[in-house]
């Protein structure tokens, strides 16, 4: 007889799955460094080279490769999204009555003009 596994449906954002503070600036957070890191790698960038286009140190550029953004804002973040030649487009909406009010990140690479959402949502 097969043993059932027991599971639990995710929320979708990971963070608030796992309890953490500020879900949403995190998962934010996430996915603009998951861009950035793709950015630099179809350039074929290394550290140093992305370093110097960011205008930080190496070490920093280790870092939000490696996932630790605890000292980036999410704000400092668009920028370098900005200096690897990615646009970065967040859009506003009304909260009607029946619509649970969400955050909406999109970036379009200049290259490909295509847009990847990214949500963080709030109630």
């Amino acid at each position: 007889m097969k043993k059932k596994i027991k599971y639990e449906r995710s929320s979708g954002n990971v963070f608030a799955d796992l309890g953490r503070p500020n879900p949403e600036e995190r998962l934010a957070k996430a996915e603009v460094a998951r861009k950035i890191t793709d950015a630099i790698k179809k350039k074929r960038l290394t550290q140093q080279a992305a370093a110097e286009i960011l205008d930080i140190g190496q070490s920093k550029v280790s870092a939000l490769l490696s996932g630790n953004l605890r000292s980036f804002s999410l704000e400092r973040l668009f920028r370098f999204l900005n200096a690897l030649g990615t646009s970065v487009i967040v859009n506003f909406r009304d909260e009607a009555d029946d619509y649970v009010a969400s955050t909406f990140f999109g970036t379009a690479s200049s290259g490909g003009g295509r847009s990847i959402p990214m949500v963080a949502s709030g109630k």
